[in-house]
């Protein structure tokens, strides 16, 4: 008898701890452990001394110091990681003038903040920049072993009564075009069209011999998506099938399974930036938006369906994380690039009454948006 029959509800598969806290933590370890290592090696790179190394926050569990100083460790709280640099006020990078004064000869050639803005901002920008390669990797990956599933941009099926219906699309037509984007298979369609619900497009598609222009507005519609989530999709009302889809599977070379897998991820970028500008003015469902609790049941679902599922959820995430980490706000680090493109236009620092009232906001701005999600996650949904 082992420990999983003696304590099912703890060790099992379908347990809370394996089947959901374990994926979670792994998922998210491996995201903030390559935006941080990001953070290091370009830091590092450019001269910069680094105090800490830490995956998640709060007091340390375990850790060791390398020879050069740097502590590396893991905390207690498993939704984050920061790299302290020498110089640093806090794990956000905060410049610490008095503890500048107090540094050393040797100490003050690495620290941070004295070194020029463009090792900063390159230090900086290197988290996020990790984020997407990582998914690009990913993405590369599974594209060489597996390839894609693709079907021709066919019309089989028009529904009665759709934004399709009702724009003139006929059985039989071919898309070329959306909003001006030449398509090559129908999930080219669908993806120019799920993210826009209530937008006119404008549509090419290829009527016999004659390319016919259309207007279509996308309508909302739930649907399940590959984790048993149920999301919220723009739609026009067009059905492929497989007799003029004739699906087939696309194999890729390694250097074509790389130029995918950079296009897939500057989709992923495109996409959610859209996300944030439509949310932002009310055309979004708040409850697409999920924090860490949706994260571990997404990473449960995902570790069910098998390893290569939670691989590519982890792209995903990442892509995201270093999307959202570029937004311009304090202490993320597209705030700190903002003021250190204002350093190097005005030629000095920013005074530190400045820095410190947009920290303020900028802090209160991501724990407002932090305690959403998370209201979200338990209440709001």
């Amino acid at each position: 008898m082992n420990l999983s029959e003696i304590f099912p509800s703890v060790l099992g598969a379908d347990s809370l701890l394996v089947g959901t806290l374990l994926p979670f933590l792994f998922v998210l370890t491996i995201v903030v452990f390559v935006h941080e290592m990001g953070h290091y090696l370009v830091g590092r790179w450019c001269g910069i001394g680094v105090k800490a190394f830490s995956i998640g926050f709060g007091p340390e569990l375990f850790g060791f110091e390398d020879r050069h100083g740097t502590r590396w460790k893991l905390s207690a709280i498993p939704l984050g990681g920061y790299v302290k640099f020498v110089g640093d006020m806090s794990a956000t990078s905060a410049p610490d003038s008095q503890g500048i004064e107090q540094l050393t000869d040797a100490e003050r050639k690495v620290a941070f903040h004295t070194q020029p803005v463009w090792k900063r901002a390159l230090t900086v920008f290197a988290g996020p920049a990790f984020n997407f390669l990582l998914t690009i990797a990913v993405f590369a990956v599974m594209f060489s072993v597996y390839g894609r599933y693709v079907s021709e941009p066919m019309v089989a099926e028009v529904r009665a009564g759709s934004p399709a219906a009702a724009a003139g699309f006929q059985p039989g037509d071919r898309f070329v075009s959306v909003d001006g984007r030449r398509v090559e298979t129908f999930a080219d369609v669908q993806r120019l069209v799920s993210g826009r619900a209530g937008d006119p497009i404008a549509f090419v598609v290829l009527r016999g011999d004659e390319e016919v222009s259309l207007t279509a507005t996308p309508e909302v519609m739930e649907q399940p998506d590959a984790l048993g989530n149920t999301i919220k999709v723009g739609v026009i009302g067009v059905v492929n099938n497989e007799e003029l889809g004739q699906p087939r599977q696309i194999t890729y070379s390694v250097p074509a399974a790389l130029g995918q897998a950079v296009y897939e991820t500057g989709y992923i970028i495109l996409r959610t930036g859209q996300f944030l500008q439509r949310f932002a003015v009310g055309r979004e469902d708040k409850c697409q938006l999920g924090g860490p609790v949706k994260i571990a049941d997404m990473s449960g679902k995902a570790a069910k369906l098998g390893f290569e599922w939670l691989v590519q959820l982890i792209a995903m995430l990442s892509v995201g994380i270093g999307f959202l980490n570029l937004l311009p706000i304090p202490p993320l680090d597209g705030g700190h690039l903002v003021f250190y493109g204002v350093e190097a236009v005005i030629r000095r620092p920013m005074s530190e009454q400045v820095l410190e009232l947009f920290y303020r906001v900028g802090m209160l701005l991501v724990l407002g948006f932090m305690g959403f999600v998370i209201w979200n996650d338990l209440f709001g949904c």
